[in-house]
C-alpha cells in the first residue's frame, strides 16, 4: 500500500512541476494543441495548485489553536462534574433532583463526549479531508456538553440547598467555566469555516475532472506518447510520474 506521503496533495503537485520541467525539455518537439496541457497552461495549473496548498497551511496554525484552546477548557470537565454530583449527594436538595444532577451529569460525561481530543486538522498533503472524519460527531458533542452544562447550571441555581463551599464548586465557578466552554467552542467555528472552504478550492484545482492534475498531467502523457511514441525514453520519463485521483 503506498503511503501517504506517496499519494497526497503534494504530491501531485511535485510531480506536476517534475512533468513540466520535462516538457521544458522536449523543446521545440512539445507542441499539443489542446490548450490546457500546453506549457503556459501547466505553469498556471502549477502556480494555482501551490498556492491552494499555502492558503490551507496559512490558516491551519489559527484552527489548530482554537481547538487546542477548547481541549484546555474541555479536558477536566468530566472531573468537575464528578465533584458536583457528589457536593449534590451531599447537601440538602431532594432524592429526586439528586437523580436529575446525575443523569445530566451522565450526558456531559458519555464515553463518546468525554473524549473532549482536539479534532483531526486536516492534513494539505493529504489526499483524504481527515477533519471530515471527526468534525460532524465532534462539534455535535462540544455542542451538546455545552447545553447540558447550562442545564445543570441552570437546575443548580434553583436548588437552594446547593450551597458548596469548595470555590470551583460554587455556581459562579460553573457559570464562569460554562462561559469559557462556549467561548472557545465559538472560536473553533469561526476558525473552521476558512479552513474549510480553502479545501474546496484546493481540491478544484487539484482533483477536478477534466481539469484537475491527474486529468491533465494523463492528457500530457498521451501527448507526448503520440510524439515520441511509447517505449520512447521520452515517454518513459514522464511515464511513472504518478497522479492521485479522486472524486469531488
Amino acid at each position: 500500500m503506498a503511503s501517504t506521503s506517496e499519494t497526497g496533495n503534494a504530491i501531485n503537485v511535485a510531480n506536476l512541476q517534475k512533468l513540466i520541467s520535462f516538457c521544458i525539455g522536449f523543446g521545440a518537439s512539445y507542441i499539443p494543441s489542446k490548450v490546457s496541457i500546453t506549457l503556459p497552461a501547466l505553469n498556471t495549473l502549477y502556480s494555482e495548485a501551490t498556492e491552494s496548498l499555502e492558503v490551507i497551511n496559512n490558516l491551519l496554525p489559527a484552527y489548530t489553536n482554537a481547538i487546542n484552546a477548547r481541549f484546555e477548557v474541555f479536558s477536566p470537565l468530566s472531573k468537575i462534574i464528578t465533584r458536583v454530583v457528589n457536593a449534590a449527594n451531599a447537601s440538602d436538595i431532594s432524592t429526586q433532583t439528586q437523580k436529575d444532577v446525575k443523569s445530566i451529569a451522565k450526558k456531559l460525561q458519555g464515553k463518546r463526549s468525554s473524549s473532549a481530543s482536539p479534532t483531526t486538522p486536516d492534513n494539505p498533503n493529504t489526499p483524504e479531508n481527515e477533519s471530515t472524519l471527526t468534525i460532524s460527531s465532534s462539534q455535535m458533542s462540544f455542542d451538546q456538553r455545552i447545553e447540558s452544562m447550562d442545564r445543570l447550571i441552570q437546575l443548580l441555581s434553583a436548588q437552594p440547598a446547593y450551597i458548596p463551599n469548595e470555590t470551583d464548586l460554587k455556581l459562579t465557578a460553573l457559570t464562569t467555566l460554562l462561559a469559557s466552554m462556549r467561548s472557545t467552542n465559538t472560536v473553533v467555528i469561526n476558525a473552521y469555516f476558512p479552513v474549510s472552504n480553502a479545501r474546496i478550492n484546493r481540491d478544484k484545482i487539484i482533483y477536478a475532472a477534466n481539469k484537475g492534475i491527474a486529468d491533465i498531467a494523463q492528457d500530457v502523457k498521451s501527448y507526448v506518447k503520440s510524439v515520441f511514441g511509447g517505449t520512447s525514453p521520452q515517454y518513459k520519463q514522464i511515464s511513472g510520474l504518478k497522479f492521485k485521483k479522486r472524486k469531488l
